[in-house]
């Protein structure tokens, strides 16, 4: 039996095998508490001078909810490729229940709290979308990358809400495959919050490009 401990501004969480997730944080919550739930433990691990993702699902059980317990330090792309796995097998198993959902477990910081954000919509991509696609690109180092210009990620709301359209243009989001996971759900927070009043625009969050 896996248990949480919240240790001040530092989550981790602990396995009776004496490993820890270090989870990404935030300030507030999604969501403070989900039923009926199997965890999915995602380890920071160094194996050869390489990071590996030790995946452990031993308890997940496919009709629940399922908590993504991730290590922040983690790379996104090597996170992606486990989720989509796990994704894939839930869908396709026969136990499956309509109703559960998959989320991400991290910290509020402000009420100290563990808290989910949830993602059973999100389709990933690891590639590079083609070049009909309109997208903005996150990088590691808080900059935006739009076609041939760069800049901070604190002008990509103005940025969105200036641009020219005609009638309904779709626009996506990509995220740097190397960054870590923790800046991934930063970005994610970054990007819920962020306002568009642009008319004729739609953002898609249900899938996501990385690369």
């Amino acid at each position: 039996m896996k248990k949480i401990a919240l240790l001040g501004f530092c989550s981790l969480l602990f396995s009776c095998q004496d490993k820890e997730v270090l989870l990404p944080m935030a300030k507030e919550t999604v969501l403070a508490d989900v039923k009926d739930h199997s965890p999915v433990y995602f380890f920071f691990k160094i194996q050869e001078q390489d990071t590996i993702v030790d995946v452990n699902r031993k308890n997940t059980i496919s009709s629940t909810n399922w908590l993504f317990n991730i290590d922040k330090r983690l790379p996104l792309r090597k996170v992606i490729l486990e989720i989509k796995k796990l994704q894939n097998k839930k869908e396709g198993s026969m136990h499956k229940s309509e109703s559960s959902e998959n989320y991400f477990t991290y910290t509020d910081t402000v009420k100290k709290t563990l808290a989910f954000l949830p993602f059973t919509k999100v389709k990933y991509k690891l590639e590079k979308p083609d070049v009909f696609v309109t997208h903005f690109y996150l990088d590691r180092n808080d900059l935006v990358h739009f076609r041939d210009q760069v800049f901070s990620k604190n002008e990509l709301g103005d940025f969105i809400n200036n641009l020219s359209v005609d009638n309904k243009s779709k626009i996506f989001f990509s995220f740097d495959k190397g960054m870590s996971f923790g800046k991934y759900i930063e970005y994610e927070f970054f990007l819920k919050q962020m306002a568009i009043t642009k008319k004729g625009i739609v953002i898609n969050n249900n899938l996501e490009y990385i690369y």
